[in-house]
């Protein structure tokens, strides 16, 4: 078997911590491999040789390709919306951008389309994933709750749907137009969309 060369020296034994050496390297090869051929060419044989290191390596962190790509497509929790409170307008805006945001980068974009496949069939991967958004979808909510506070808002909006609408959103345009989602344009529409609705006055 192959040795693990950023291990090396280091004594056996169960219960080792995990060397974050191993852990970077494994992660940077990842993304770089899904960037180069795509999800479904990634396997974690493929990972383990660009990252100069073993499958079994590999497997003792993390225990599947989309377990793997999960983390090194999101690698950092994204965070709250930094803006303080506005006007509804404004606050709708942050939300898209930061959701926007999420999305932008070449690793995540590869990624994607294979890991929502795999997620479908994995519930608890799926909510790992949705773990990962957690403080971000709080703090939309807690924005909308201070609009409807302020009157901008009908306190019947649920804060759940207006995260599924940004989050699917901005999900298919990753999908089906990449290159259009970090426009500004793209942010401006969605917002306005939101915002406004589709009605030209109105209802009676």
């Amino acid at each position: 078997m192959k040795a693990d060369p950023l291990s090396a020296g280091k004594p056996p034994g169960a219960g080792r911590p995990r060397d974050p050496r191993i852990d970077a390297a494994i992660l940077r090869a990842t993304a770089d491999l899904l960037v180069e051929i795509g999800y479904s060419n990634v396997t974690m044989a493929a990972v383990a040789d660009r990252a100069g290191t073993t499958k079994t390596a590999l497997y003792r962190r993390w225990s599947s390709k989309a377990e793997l790509v999960h983390e090194a497509a999101f690698p950092v929790t994204p965070s709250a919306m930094q803006a303080p409170p506005g006007d509804i307008a404004a606050d709708l805006r942050a939300m898209i951008e930061a959701a926007r945001d999420v999305f932008t980068s070449p690793v995540v974009r590869a990624a994607l389309p294979g890991l929502i496949t795999d997620m479908t069939a994995d519930a608890a991967l799926s909510g790992r994933v949705s773990a990962r958004f957690t403080e971000l979808f709080a703090a939309v909510r807690d924005r909308l709750r201070d609009a409807v506070d302020r009157g901008e808002v009908r306190a019947e909006i649920d804060p759940d749907r207006l995260v599924d609408l940004i989050g699917g959103a901005t999900l298919l345009t990753v999908i089906q137009s990449p290159d259009t989602l970090p426009s500004a344009r793209w942010v401006d529409d969605v917002t306005s969309i939101l915002l406004h609705g589709v009605l030209a006055g109105p209802t009676t």
